[in-house]
């Protein structure tokens, strides 16, 4: 692969409408700004919310976590087509990489007991549930991008295999890995990716970390990116709790090429967010996030609710046993809008998620002083 560090990157040139231009990576995908819309899986990352990243210079990732593959290329069919509309290629996929944590049995049926009750209101029976243990259809899902590639692929929760990341290179795709520590950062790099994205503590969702048995370390995000500069020249872009113009700027003064966001953007109108997960972003009274395992367990950041005050105390590690065990209630409460029983994933920049566009969210954060 040709060598991707940050010194021998293209500029974009000067800002359009004075906004920050695009460099690195983003620039040679045809990127004017250096925002990129973060894959939300569970529904946040809709086709439409993809399609505005493009639309306003950046670049939107589509979740390809908890879809069949089927269901992600008819996704990805559409989000081409619509790309291609604005005279751009410019869009990626991020899929979860094996790195499972097992579930011991005696605890797995403990925690599903703890539950019945609450599955109970929404008629769903958990009395003889048994722990779920698959690979979200990782090999297929690899297949597909490798016969149908697309500009840019990446993977959060585990490392692929460096076999993968050659096949989707030769295809043609950028291959991005997520980080969460220098020594990760270390790891991605000797698989030989293109870049990483440089996720801090202060992430909404899920953690990428590589090891979700020990808490990741509360460093803010400029340090963060420093440590892992000091280790790798790979282009980094920077995620977790971003969602100001300021901290945009004060991310990519760290080294960072691009800066990724996903929270802030969760109240668009493009947002496939549930109506009771966009109104709780937007309730007042919502005022503190945890990082918990009892929704998915899996450490992930949330607004508290009733759910994590009951069930973070109960929840083993162990995924993803745990995310389909309450993947029923939670649907289901959904449905019902109810937001003490879902999972309101958010960073703690989460007060400034807007109900604008989703384009316009991410150009005003692009905006150069």
């Amino acid at each position: 692969m040709a060598d991707h560090s940050s010194s021998d990157h293209k500029d974009s040139g000067a800002p359009t409408g004075g906004l920050l231009p695009a460099t690195g990576l983003l620039a040679e995908l045809g990127a004017s700004i250096p925002l990129v819309a973060a894959p939300m899986a569970g529904g946040p990352s809709s086709p439409a919310l993809v399609l505005a990243a493009a639309e306003a210079g950046g670049l939107g990732f589509l979740a390809g976590g908890y879809k069949k593959p089927d269901q992600l290329a008819g996704q990805i069919t559409e989000v081409r087509a619509g790309v291609a509309a604005f005279g751009v290629n410019l869009f990626g996929v991020n899929l979860f990489a094996p790195n499972p944590v097992p579930i011991d049995t005696d605890a797995f049926t403990e925690y599903a007991q703890a539950l019945r009750e609450l599955a109970a209101t929404y008629d769903i029976n958990l009395q003889d549930v048994e722990a779920l243990e698959d690979d979200d259809d990782w090999e297929d899902k690899v297949d597909m991008l490798v016969d149908d590639p697309v500009p840019v692929v990446s993977f959060t929760f585990g490392l692929p295999p460096a076999e993968a990341v050659r096949r989707l290179q030769k295809a043609g795709s950028l291959v991005i890995q997520t980080v969460t520590s220098p020594g990760e950062a270390e790891q991605a790099a000797a698989l030989g990716v293109d870049g990483l994205v440089v996720q801090s503590y202060k992430a909404g969702g899920h953690s990428g970390t590589l090891t979700p048995a020990t808490p990741v370390a509360q460093i803010p995000l400029t340090d963060l990116l420093t440590r892992v500069r000091s280790k790798v020249e790979l282009p980094l872009w920077a995620a977790g709790g971003v969602s100001t113009p300021d901290a945009v700027r004060d991310a990519l003064s760290h080294g960072a090429e691009a800066v990724v966001v996903g929270s802030v953007l969760l109240r668009s109108p493009e947002s496939g967010a549930s109506t009771p997960y966009k109104e709780a972003l937007a309730d007042e009274d919502r005022t503190e996030t945890v990082v918990t395992t009892a929704f998915s367990g899996r450490p992930a950041r949330a607004l508290r609710n009733r759910f994590t005050d009951r069930f973070h105390p109960l929840a083993p590690g162990g995924y993803p046993a745990l995310h389909h065990l309450t993947s029923p209630i939670r649907k289901a409460a959904a449905a019902a809008g109810d937001p003490e029983t879902i999972n309101i994933w958010a960073g703690t920049g989460y007060r400034d998620a807007t109900e604008e566009p989703a384009a316009d969210i991410l150009r005003r954060l692009a905006g150069a002083r």
